[in-house]
């Protein structure tokens, strides 16, 4: 089972990216749409490192086999790292993009440091615990409005300087490129070969237990007794 990963996810966006990123590896990914109805991770943990984990472990715990997680979010510096791991959640628990976009503007209103930028934390771990990372970080400036169609999230407020758009202006091939989950995915996928050979060892060691056979050691089976 080292030659699948579940992309613990049921996103078909992010599907579609990983498939085109590791198009060129032995290795099928699925995602959670691929299986039926399974308990959710909680994502209770503190730091993106922490959700990222907690959702890999569960779903390769599921499913017993090796699962990548992303967990991302939007940090921003006059907000004390406000939203950061409440990103998704931010104005509540029916959050939409766009509750969670006006909640910020009404906070950022009266800030001059408009300082941002992105985290994501991919976790890829097996059954048994262990876990690989990576991150991926991208620097920017919020705006006091709206700006662009694509993209989803804040990236209609993330203005990134050295292409002077936001993220929801950008072209999913622009955005792959510099933006937080694209570095960590190129990471990842730089080192897959590595990945590999890690996933196959780590995937050898789950063996089930050995049957125990001690309640037969005094049975008598000779003709006699049968």
């Amino acid at each position: 089972m080292d030659n699948i990963i579940v992309l613990a996810t049921s996103n078909k966006n992010k599907l579609k990216e990983m498939q085109n990123l590791l198009k060129d590896f032995p290795v099928t990914i699925k995602s959670l749409a691929d299986f039926g109805p399974m308990p959710e991770a909680i994502e209770d943990g503190e730091t993106f490192d922490d959700n990222a984990y907690k959702k890999s472990l569960h779903y390769a715990k599921v499913l017993g086999v090796p699962c990548l997680a992303d967990d991302s979010g939007l940090v921003v510096d006059a907000l004390d790292g406000r939203p950061g791991v409440y990103s998704a959640r931010y104005s509540g628990p029916e959050a939409t993009d766009w509750s969670n976009c006006e909640k910020l503007l009404g906070e950022m209103a009266e800030q001059s440091n408009r300082s941002a930028h992105f985290v994501c934390v991919l976790s890829l771990a097996t059954p048994a615990g262990p876990a690989l990372t990576w991150e991926g970080k991208c620097d920017g400036e919020l705006l006091h409005e709206r700006r662009g169609e694509s993209g989803f999230g804040y990236d209609p407020l993330f203005f990134f300087p050295a292409l002077g758009k936001t993220f929801a202006e950008l072209s999913m091939e622009e955005k792959s490129t510099v933006s937080h989950r694209g570095k960590a995915l190129h990471e990842f996928v730089a080192e897959f070969s590595k990945v590999q050979a890690w996933m196959r060892q780590r995937m050898a060691e789950i063996k089930p237990p050995k049957p125990d056979h001690s309640e037969f050691e005094h049975n008598d089976w000779s003709k006699e007794r049968m």
